[in-house]
């Protein structure tokens, strides 16, 4: 059990029949009534945020979280196929599930499954990947504006605007949280 004064972002708490992290909080004291703490939480499953306030001496459930390595192994048709690193066991997940969270993912790349109560409801995907540019315009001489971008698409079939300089066959290294370009490998 935690009470709603000992929040700290990052928490995940079980509160009306809904898993939420605490994105944000705030502990506010007024200068008349009772102190509050003023959060940010998201709905774990749907995504969505709320702002929400609670006194401090609410008491909630703390929800423990799974968070195991797993193997992008190949898409069948919409389901996605995953093996566990330690036991070897394959699940296999609907498109609904996996969502843009395989964007930058190849075959054969690790990458996290979340879970709760055995239910997977997450996706995290490697930091940074490393993939080759499979369709750009190919970059001229003298094309050297600072900052000037092109879009490319890298053989798991995303969209990158990179710099004028990356070729077609380029490995590149994008950060896969905010889908950007970070440079040549």
């Amino acid at each position: 059990m935690v009470t709603a004064g000992d929040f700290k972002n990052g928490i995940t708490i079980e509160m009306d029949n809904n898993i939420w992290q605490i994105i944000e909080f705030q502990h506010v004291k007024p200068g008349k009534g009772a102190a509050f703490v003023r959060t940010k939480l998201k709905n774990i499953k749907s995504g969505g945020v709320v702002e929400k306030s609670f006194r401090p001496t609410e008491k909630f459930q703390l929800a423990h979280i799974d968070k195991s390595a797993y193997m992008y192994l190949y898409k069948d048709g919409d389901m996605y196929v995953f093996m566990n690193q330690e036991n070897y066991e394959q699940i296999t997940l609907s498109e609904d599930n996996v969502g843009d969270a395989l964007k930058f993912v190849k075959e054969n790349d690790e990458c996290k499954l979340c879970s709760y109560q055995g239910e997977v409801f997450a996706i995290e995907p490697p930091m940074f990947a490393e993939l080759e540019v499979t369709e750009t315009e190919p970059g001229v001489k003298g094309d050297t504006a600072t900052g000037a971008t092109k879009p490319a698409t890298v053989e798991t079939g995303a969209m990158v605007m990179v710099p004028l300089f990356v070729n077609l066959g380029d490995k590149i290294k994008i950060d896969t949280r905010t889908g950007e370009y970070l440079s040549r490998v």
